[in-house]
């Protein structure tokens, strides 16, 4: 799943509105945007098809996931899914296929945000090669600008959102168009309320933030896609627990903080790791201002929880 041509044999299955077609061969195309005890829920045109998966895909190996793309037939009012399209993109937990875009949802203010919390995001959608996108909530709230010049400095997509003035919501809202969207981001950085003023449908519960801890109680029960205004969808997570760090060595972690570049293959010494070593052109950088501090301490904490990982386990 997911070389180039796939690539196109699965677009090819969406127009550029992003509505689902009917494709020579295949019957109706659809995507999942809910599983539940065995029913697969998937909408198809303008209908939501309620399904069961053909028993050849547990004998394959198959797992039907929200957001991938199916052909399927009804007889006598019942639903099955006859064939799952290839794959572009796939996230173990949670899981989910044909993620789009990642937009990384960040509080500028309660709950404070965290550096390494959002580049577990970034790297997250780095390694899956998924868009990301960096969007700042709660800008009504006084805040600096200097964390958002930080990451757009950096090179990151940002688009600074408030759903209290309504700043930035359709610039957020163009950018989902014709996309499969995930939405990712700590508790209590308004996800929900977020989606809410992007045309969730029926509008999404959501959680007061506790004073005393700064956590919002999650109220997502399962994966499943919702459909926004303009026909986007968009997949509401249930807060950072449900994604896991990729795989990635230690050693890798450089190649993922995308202002590092110009200095990686300038240290004094092969195989830095541009934590404390003599002659280090990125720690240089960082002296110089060229590169974040709070980028670079970021760097270093998610490099050494990395470093206490077993080889085996990545």
């Amino acid at each position: 799943y997911g070389d180039a041509g796939n690539l196109s044999r699965r677009h090819a299955c969406r127009n550029a509105d992003g509505e689902f077609l009917r494709v020579g061969g295949l019957g109706l195309t659809g995507v999942i945007i809910k599983g539940i005890g065995g029913f697969y829920y998937v909408k198809a045109e303008d209908d939501i098809i309620e399904c069961k998966a053909r028993g050849r895909f547990r004998k394959e190996g198959l797992v039907p996931m929200v957001g991938d793309t199916v052909s399927v037939s009804v007889k006598n009012g019942k639903g099955s899914i006859d064939e799952i399209l290839p794959r572009t993109t796939m996230l173990i937990r949670p899981a989910v296929a044909n993620i789009d875009q990642l937009v990384v949802v960040v509080a500028l203010r309660s709950p404070e945000p965290h550096a390494a919390l959002i580049d577990h995001f970034l790297i997250l959608g780095e390694h899956s090669g998924i868009e990301t996108v960096l969007c700042f909530n709660k800008a009504d709230l006084p805040h600096t600008q200097e964390l958002v010049d930080i990451y757009r400095n950096a090179g990151y997509r940002v688009v600074l959102t408030s759903v209290e003035t309504g700043e930035g919501v359709e610039e957020l809202k163009s950018l989902l168009k014709g996309k499969i969207t995930a939405f990712a981001g700590n508790s209590g950085v308004g996800k929900s309320s977020l989606l809410n003023a992007l045309g969730a449908p029926e509008g999404l519960e959501t959680g007061r933030v506790s004073e005393k801890i700064q956590r919002e109680r999650h109220t997502t029960r399962h994966v499943e896609l919702i459909e926004l205004d303009g026909g986007a969808l968009a997949l509401d997570t249930p807060g950072f627990s449900s994604f896991e760090m990729p795989a990635v060595k230690a050693e890798e972690l450089q190649d993922y903080f995308i202002e590092f570049a110009p200095y990686i293959g300038g240290c004094k010494f092969r195989g830095c790791a541009h934590i404390s070593e003599p002659g280090c052109a990125v720690l240089e950088a960082v002296e110089q201002g060229k590169v974040s501090k709070l980028r670079h301490n970021s760097y270093k904490e998610l490099y050494q929880e990395l470093k206490k990982v077993k080889e085996w386990e990545t």
